[in-house]
């Protein structure tokens, strides 16, 4: 049978351990983690490019003969196909009228000669001549379009037309630039990378491209092709990437610098003041499922602002201290805070026991 002096001591004895337990927890000190996850990162190259049409033509007379007639103005948009200038005169048509009268009158006797000689009323050798004739006639005629289509200036393809070099009336001879074309639907990036960096470049790899004319404003764009040469001064490579322009905003000649990703990969990534150096090693802490300290060594790879690449030592869902009084391995701890990017720095430190780190 229990006395009561000893339902006393006991009682006196779990308060004790129930104050003892409380002063333990109040005793913990806070801490800031954040949990590791995968990011989607690559490795940057920067580079300075210089932006080409996609397709870009000067256009010039293949010619001597005067400006008749000029079809565009200075910037127009044309289409493939479209005449721009001509260099015709009406002596011109008029021998290509005639040329085409000769061609199917020719025709027409060929036919007719044709048709007798297979009843029988006309002899072969006249055949024969007629179809000299009608060939001889085709022949003439399209000489004379040849000459007449020298004389016709027409875009090679769509696209935008530089400031206009000629007037009517203008005596212009072969290679006298008329203006010029570029098809700017999408534009060419020609940039130089290090030598160092070959091995990492393949088409398809992500760019991007940022103009001074257009600040705060980012191009997007894909590696095209790689120069088959290295440059022997340099121990650079020229890279080609192709930048869609549905807007026209971008304009050949232009300057751009540009960040190429390469290595694409998912890696887990860390704050940077996670990290506790100790000589060439690393090392973090972490929390685990009972609230303990945790010494870990990690192997770190690239960097980012802020953040740092772990290769290995941390998995997908680790607690990590990025904030809190100065801890040792096997200690007990509060989670005061989780870094999950929602809340700023001084929000979190906030959250710590006396609104401060204590670091």
């Amino acid at each position: 049978m229990t006395t009561f002096p000893n339902l006393l001591l006991r009682l006196l004895l779990v308060g004790v351990a129930l104050t003892g337990t409380s002063a333990l927890a109040e005793d913990a000190p806070g801490v800031i983690i954040t949990r590791v996850q995968e990011t989607p990162i690559a490795d940057p190259i920067e580079a300075l490019g210089t932006l080409t049409a996609n397709e870009s033509v000067a256009l010039t007379a293949t010619v001597t003969e005067t400006v008749s007639a000029i079809h565009f103005d200075d910037g127009d948009r044309v289409e493939k196909g479209q005449v721009l200038v001509e260099m015709t005169s009406r002596e011109e048509h008029a021998q290509l009228e005639e040329a085409r009268a000769n061609a199917s009158e020719a025709y027409r006797q060929f036919q007719r000669i044709k048709s007798l000689e297979a009843e029988g009323t006309a002899a072969k050798s006249l055949l024969d001549e007629r179809q000299r004739d009608s060939e001889t006639a085709q022949a003439r005629l399209e000489g004379i379009e040849s000459r007449l289509a020298d004389r016709l200036i027409k875009a090679p393809f769509s696209g935008v037309l530089g400031l206009r070099d000629v007037s009517v009336g203008a005596l212009v001879q072969p290679g006298d630039l008329i203006t010029t074309l570029d098809d700017d639907s999408v534009m060419k990036l020609e940039f130089p990378i290090p030598e160092t960096s070959l091995a990492a470049m393949q088409p398809g790899l992500q760019i991007v491209a940022l103009a001074r004319s257009f600040p705060g404003r980012q191009f997007s764009g894909v590696v095209k092709a790689i120069d088959s040469r290295i440059d022997p001064l340099t121990r650079s490579i020229r890279v080609r990437a192709m930048l869609p322009n549905p807007e026209r905003l971008l304009r050949p000649g232009q300057l751009m610098q540009v960040t190429l990703l390469k290595d694409p990969r998912t890696a887990l990534m860390i704050p940077e003041e996670a990290l506790l150096a100790q000589g060439t090693r690393q090392f973090v802490y972490l929390v685990d499922g009972e609230n303990k300290v945790i010494k870990r060594e990690v192997h770190i790879g690239s960097r980012r602002p802020g953040l740092v690449e772990v290769l290995n030592g941390l998995a997908i869902g680790d607690q990590v201290i990025t904030h809190g009084m100065t801890v040792r391995p096997g200690q007990t701890v509060q989670i005061s805070a989780v870094d999950d990017g929602s809340k700023s720095l001084p929000e979190l430190l906030h959250a710590l026991p006396g609104g401060s780190s204590g670091e």
